[in-house]
């Protein structure tokens, strides 16, 4: 071995390392040592030791360890935790030392195991003040690991210099294997000069008992081409009487050191890092990219196939009988350009045979570490063709396999591998890897359920939405849905266009504030809500106040609930009824976006509509309605604010350009509806943007016939007359019998209960039907006729004869109304 001073003995180097609480060389002169004997004993003690507590080697030297760490005493008794400290080769974390003064620190500490001739067990605890706050808990795990498993030398050395006691680290640094080094001298291991200035070093720590630091180069065992740089520390032990006894002396890894310290550092920007999306994909490329080129040369990030999609039970660790878990890439990253290692792409799936040792490991929740790769023939990779020829074309020497796990759920597995590295993985690196690779579980658990919760919302969403709108002979429909982006979620958008009586058509569109799971479901009771309303025949602004009414129910009962989360912070809806037979538009908004209007012409107008407040907020405003007359071939948009507001526009820009998108007469709706979204930001939706477009018509002279009858018995014959003419002029005589009869029993029922003008219309359009009006304010009802009764069977014979007949209220009365099916000849002359 060689080896070359390149620093003068100073009190500490620049660039030494030593584990503790920074990873930094300030901390290696103040690394508080002391020697415990096989029963827990402290056998020597040193400055640094009395700096930290206060005791002197004369207070503490032949007295139970206990009586600095607390937490020895916890055991049952002292040997107790020896015999721990024995099992596991040692003890590393972070523990609570009480000084002289009765103060308690919190400290990172290191027991190493030391053995020296005969057998003989030593104890070497290493003590770094420092701890970082609650604030750092998890910098604070991830270096209590990493003195645990980190690399370190130690060796005591009696006061002539010979080696009594040392750990099986320090030969992996120089290659002296222990039976040579115990009971000899530094110069009589590695003669020459160089030994001989280590030993001057140790002489001056003798004499002064101050520590040392010292830096030299010297070729590692495993690796006689490369040039290793250590950092070492001596410190002087002393006796109960405060004599020197001998003297410790620590070995760091400079290289090995400073890679630690780099990947610590990423560790501490990994939680914002791969915290920032809740796209599995990408939380699994960033994976890869943080380690790429820091730990390996070249890294795959393999999902768990449910995992990739949102969809299916997960994979179990620990599971067992069952399919081997099926993988999905989903990350990768390599020093060489274009990612030659990996014979998959990102998003397809990864075959891996049961000759693989990974999925078995994966499911047992064990990483796979194989520091020196073994390629030879009847070896797992020679068995795995495809993926051989790749090992020896890419030179892949070191590799390490870590579980993606939350919990006993497998998420995947991360693959590092060194290929142009020739240094191969060490246990601290499958330290930092796990560190990692634990982080981005985090992140990927909580992407996970993010992207399940996601995909049952937009499921629900779709299903609840309205898979085909008709608009009858009323209006032509048209309408778009763009859920927003991954990191917003699904939000709470409908719309729709329900069928009226007198071939009217009623026009929603709704938003319910919030995203995800609680905003879809709520739309869908929100929807249901609006459908029953519609179908009582309510006018736009008294169902928006039975709808409000609703909603603070709704918010409400899920206040109620044991753990209250309120699913509905409100909500916004817009509701219009158009009459085709009539041209007009009543329309109510409960804090709603206004429609725009575009006439035959291409002119665009937001009519003045009364915002009133949005649903459920309680401010007790009264909705109002707004009518107005449409011409024939005008475009009403109905659409929600995801569409005219972004993060960087406001309303009225947002407005002004969906306008523009629309003046372009002569565009089907569906062209219109491809231009209004296109014209959105090339940023994806913050929230989500929902568009229907109707075109009005109208119902002409020629399919619909009114008259106004006396208001006497003579009434039911004229009805019944006016009915069979206009009927023949249809070419509808096939359903002049059972016409005549609801018209009977229409204005009968009109004549009894109401006095004043009575009203007979008849429409033509997908069905044919009839409409009796009155100045009356009562329902009517069907009732259960009794045997002997000679009337009340009107309404069940009318219920009988038509397809489905009710009422409606009007500002002077209420309309009684019944529809019939047109026989199919007859079709044709209809819309569809």
């Amino acid at each position: 071995m060689t080896m070359t001073t390149f620093d003068a003995v100073t009190d500490a180097a620049a660039d030494a390392v030593t584990l503790g609480k920074q990873l930094n060389a300030s901390d290696i002169s103040d690394t508080a040592m002391a020697l415990l004997d096989e029963r827990g004993t402290v056998a020597a003690w040193t400055h640094t030791a009395e700096r930290l507590v206060g005791y002197s080697a004369g207070d503490i030297v032949g007295r139970s360890a206990a009586l600095v760490f607390p937490s020895f005493g916890q055991a049952t008794t002292t040997p107790a935790f020896v015999e721990r400290c024995r099992a596991e080769n040692g003890w590393s974390g972070v523990t609570a030392v009480r000084g002289r003064d009765g103060r308690v620190l919190d400290v990172n500490v290191r027991i190493t195991t030391l053995r020296g001739q005969g057998g003989a067990t030593r104890w070497l605890a290493s003590v770094t003040d420092g701890v970082p706050q609650s604030g750092d808990a998890m910098d604070r795990a991830v270096r209590g690991s990493l003195l645990a498993r980190a690399p370190i030398g130690v060796g005591i050395r009696d006061r002539h210099l010979r080696s009594v006691y040392v750990n099986d680290v320090a030969e992996r640094h120089d290659g002296v294997p222990r039976q040579r080094r115990l009971g000899r001298r530094f110069t009589e291991v590695v003669p020459g000069a160089e030994g001989e200035t280590i030993e001057a070093v140790m002489r001056q720590v003798l004499q002064s008992g101050a520590t040392k630091v010292h830096e030299y180069r010297t070729w590692m065992p495993t690796s006689q081409d490369m040039e290793h740089q250590f950092a070492a520390s001596f410190q002087c032990l002393q006796g109960a009487d405060g004599a020197s006894l001998g003297v410790c002396v620590i070995s760091v890894d400079v290289v090995e050191s400073r890679r630690s310290r780099q990947t610590l550092a990423v560790l501490s920007e990994a939680g914002a890092r791969l915290g920032s999306t809740l796209d599995v994909m990408q939380a699994s490329q960033e994976l890869a990219d943080l380690a790429v080129p820091l730990l390996a040369d070249y890294v795959a990030v393999d999902l768990e196939q449910s995992i990739s999609f949102g969809e299916g039970p997960p994979v179990r660790v620990g599971s067992t009988g069952g399919p081997l878990p099926a993988f999905r890439r989903a990350g990768l990253a390599s020093v060489h350009q274009g990612v030659p290692e990996s014979p998959w792409v990102r998003g397809e799936p990864v075959n891996l045979p049961p000759t693989s040792p990974l999925p078995a490991k994966m499911l047992a929740g064990k990483s796979h570490f194989e520091p020196v790769l073994d390629t030879a023939s009847g070896t797992w990779v020679d068995k795995l063709p495809e993926q051989a020829h790749g090992v020896h074309e890419s030179g892949m020497h070191s590799i390490m396999a870590i579980p993606i796990r939350t919990g006993r759920t497998l998420l995947g597995v991360a693959l590092f591998v060194r290929t142009t590295d020739p240094v191969p993985f060490q246990e601290v690196d499958l330290l930092l890897a796990e560190e990692l690779v634990g982080r981005a579980a985090q992140s990927l658990d909580n992407a996970r359920q993010y992207a399940r919760e996601h995909s049952v919302a937009l499921t629900l969403q779709r299903n609840l939405l309205p898979r085909r709108l008709t608009g009858g002979t009323a209006v032509d429909v048209a309408s778009r849905y763009l859920p927003a982006d991954v990191d917003r979620g699904v939000g709470g958008d409908w719309f729709d266009v329900i069928p009226l009586s007198g071939a009217r058509v009623a026009l929603v569109v709704g938003d319910v504030v919030g995203h995800g799971l609680h905003a879809a479901v709520t739309m869908g009771r929100l929807r249901s809500a609006v459908h029953t309303l519609a179908d009582m025949e309510l006018p736009p602004d008294e169902l928006l106040a039975h709808l409000d009414d609703t909603v603070q129910r709704m918010g409400d009962d899920d206040c109620d609930l044991p753990d209250p989360t309120p699913m509905l912070a409100g909500a916004t809806c817009l509701y219009a009824v158009y009459d085709p037979a009539t041209r007009r538009c009543t329309m109510a908004s409960a804090g709603h976006p206004p429609p725009a209007v575009v006439d035959p012409q291409g002119r665009v107008s937001y009519p003045d509509l009364p915002t009133g407040a949005p649903l459920g907020v309680g401010l007790g405003d009264p909705v109002e309605s707004v009518e107005w007359e449409l011409a024939e071939g005008s475009v009403l948009a109905l659409y929600t604010d995801g569409l005219i507001e972004t993060r960087d526009h406001d309303i009225d820009e947002g407005m002004h350009r969906l306008g523009t998108a629309l003046a372009q007469p002569g565009r089907s709706l569906d062209d219109l509806c491809d231009i209004a979204t296109r014209t959105l930001p090339d940023r994806a939706p913050c929230d989500d943007v929902t568009l229907l477009l109707v075109r009005t018509h109208s119902l002409g002279p020629d399919r619909v016939a009114t008259w106004v009858l006396p208001d006497d018995r003579s009434a039911v014959r004229h009805a019944r007359h006016l009915t069979a003419r206009q009927l023949t002029e249809w070419g509808l005589d096939g359903l002049e019998d059972s016409t005549k009869l609801i018209v009977s029993e229409l204005v009968t029922n009109a004549l009894h209960h109401s006095t004043g003008p009575i009203t007979l219309r008849l429409l033509r359009h997908q069905v044919l039907t009839c409409e009796v009006s009155d100045t009356d304010t009562l329902t009517p009802r069907p009732r259960r006729a009794r045997v002997t009764d000679e009337s009340g069977r009107g309404l069940f014979l009318v219920a009988n004869l038509s397809r489905r007949w009710g009422s409606r209220s009007t500002p002077d009365g209420k309309v009684v109304w019944a529809e019939q099916d047109l026989p199919r000849a007859s079709g044709s002359a209809t819309r569809d």
